[in-house]
């Protein structure tokens, strides 16, 4: 790492205590917050976690060779808390607040690096859009990208650390759910790339309405570097309403016919058997690449390009990427390279084969938008169409209208059998029933419900385990979706099937 104990001591103040014997200008090796992963030469931060008190620890770390331990509490403390003898203390730096440590180490490490970075934010496909964004910039750099759901004010200052010299950009996906927190993201990450994905209704327990969200996300911009540019996504009515960042306008994607003019834009789209999806998508910007400033010109360039994974917002997804390589000086080929050689993502749309049936395990995260795309794909499926939902979280004050709709939207596209579980999956299923009710659904055969996550596993694992001429929820040659938000922890569901078959 280019980052010294000297460059901490002056980047985060406090009560600095320097053994004689450390090296303050050596470069250091690493920065953990887990003492398992502590590396000689490196810095261990110590946290008071919800079980684990990061300071007793302290003894370990030093046996292991750290260069720097920053605390909360100073060694007298330690020693009457945990009964760790100081004896064996190296250098040291005493501060009010560990995590704060974290996030002003990483904003300096930050500063020292010279390579390009992409922030990306939005309320859905974050995450498959960084992915996509990553997998065709590797075309061209050695990309560090956002691992899990490393995306918050822990996350983002860990995953900044990672950043080694081999590293030649870095794509940072940025997650909030509040006011302020992009602020104090986008401070650390300072992109020279800023993409939002969307505008739609999570986190609206704090954010309100979805011009609060935009106002939210769009604190993004605050960190932009000086020659910083803004992807948006052209589809989305609030998002168009950016005006210029930077004295420069925001580079659009999606599908034709937006209002505002796109640089990566979707021009058709074929069906591709199940659930395959292939687009031209046409590459048509001028302006100045981000990374070594030379003027790039391509227009009116198409690419056709199959997109490996399901759904047709994968196939935006892939505009995104296409947006972004543009403006770092990735060439058609590269993105076309980039975008073919995709993988999916465990619990994202990831479409495996069980036994008999075919499972959409989507289960990470949902919220009303994320919901009805994937029971768009579910409709492409052939065979019995199965749904189940669960809760989504932090929708605010209208979030069982928000479920109602989700079971209407199910109902009305015609999903044969829709099972809900959860106390405000109890809200799916009436709104799925009501659409029946009113005629209004297609040829939905039946609607279930669960108030648990564990009755829904005894309920499928007693159907899937009578054999598959006797089974009645889940019929050989189905298709089934499992979505919820990652709270509901439907992996555990996605594991029965696979344990069963």
């Amino acid at each position: 790492m280019k980052l010294t104990v000297n460059d901490i001591v002056k980047a985060i103040g406090g009560e600095a205590h320097i053994a004689d014997k450390t090296d303050g200008n050596a470069d250091l090796t690493s920065v953990v917050l887990d003492s398992r992963l502590v590396t000689e030469g490196g810095v261990f931060i110590a946290q008071k976690g919800e079980r684990v008190d990061g300071h007793s620890f302290i003894g370990q770390v030093f046996e292991k060779g750290v260069s720097l331990v920053i605390c909360e509490m100073d060694p007298e403390q330690v020693k009457v808390v945990f009964g760790t003898d100081p004896a064996s203390w190296g250098s040291y730096i005493v501060v009010k607040d560990s995590l704060l440590a974290l996030k002003q180490i990483a904003t300096c490490y930050r500063s020292k690096l010279l390579i390009p970075f992409v922030g990306i934010t939005g309320s859905v496909g974050k995450t498959s859009t960084k992915e996509f964004i990553a997998g065709v910039l590797s075309e061209k750099y050695n990309t560090l990208k956002t691992e899990g759901n490393y995306n918050n004010e822990i996350g983002v200052p860990l995953t900044l650390l990672k950043i080694r010299e081999e590293h030649e950009a870095a794509v940072i996906e940025m997650g909030i759910s509040d006011f302020g927190e992009m602020t104090r993201l986008t401070e650390m990450v300072r992109p020279d790339v800023a993409v939002i994905t969307n505008i739609g209704q999570c986190h609206l327990e704090n954010l309100k309405t979805r011009d609060g969200i935009l106002k939210a996300k769009t604190e993004i911009f605050k960190g932009l570097t000086e020659n910083g540019r803004v992807v948006l996504f052209g589809g989305d009515d609030k998002l168009i309403t950016v005006g210029a960042v930077n004295d420069k306008e925001p580079v659009y994607f999606g599908e034709s016919g937006s209002p505002k003019k796109l640089s990566s834009e979707i021009v058709s789209e074929t069906d591709k058997g199940l659930f395959g999806s292939e687009a031209e998508i046409v590459l048509n910007y001028t302006g100045k690449g981000i990374a070594t400033g030379k003027d790039i010109e391509i227009s009116d360039e198409k690419i056709s390009v199959t997109v490996p994974l399901p759904g047709h917002h994968m196939v935006i997804n892939a505009a995104a990427a296409a947006s972004v390589a543009m403006l770092l000086e990735l060439t058609p080929a590269q993105i076309k390279s980039g975008i073919e050689n995709m993988k999916p993502i465990v619990g994202r749309n990831n479409i495996v084969t069980v036994g008999d049936i075919t499972l959409i395990d989507d289960c990470y995260n949902a919220n009303p938008v994320s919901m009805k795309s994937s029971l768009d794909l579910l409709m492409l499926a052939k065979g019995k169409k199965i749904a189940i939902l669960g809760d989504m979280f932090e929708l605010g004050k209208n979030e069982k209208n928000m479920h109602r709709e989700v079971g209407e939207y199910a109902a009305k596209l015609g999903v044969d059998r829709i099972y809900c579980v959860g106390d405000l999956g109890e809200y799916i299923s009436e709104g799925a029933r009501e659409c029946s009710r009113n005629g209004s659904d297609k040829n939905t055969e039946y609607i279930g419900y669960w108030k648990t996550r564990d009755d829904a596993i005894r309920g499928i694992k007693d159907d899937l385990l009578l054999g598959a001429g006797e089974r009645k929820l889940i019929p050989p040659g189905s298709t089934v979706l499992v979505k919820a938000s990652h709270g509901m922890h439907f992996e555990e569901i996605v594991k029965v099937f696979k344990e069963i078959f």
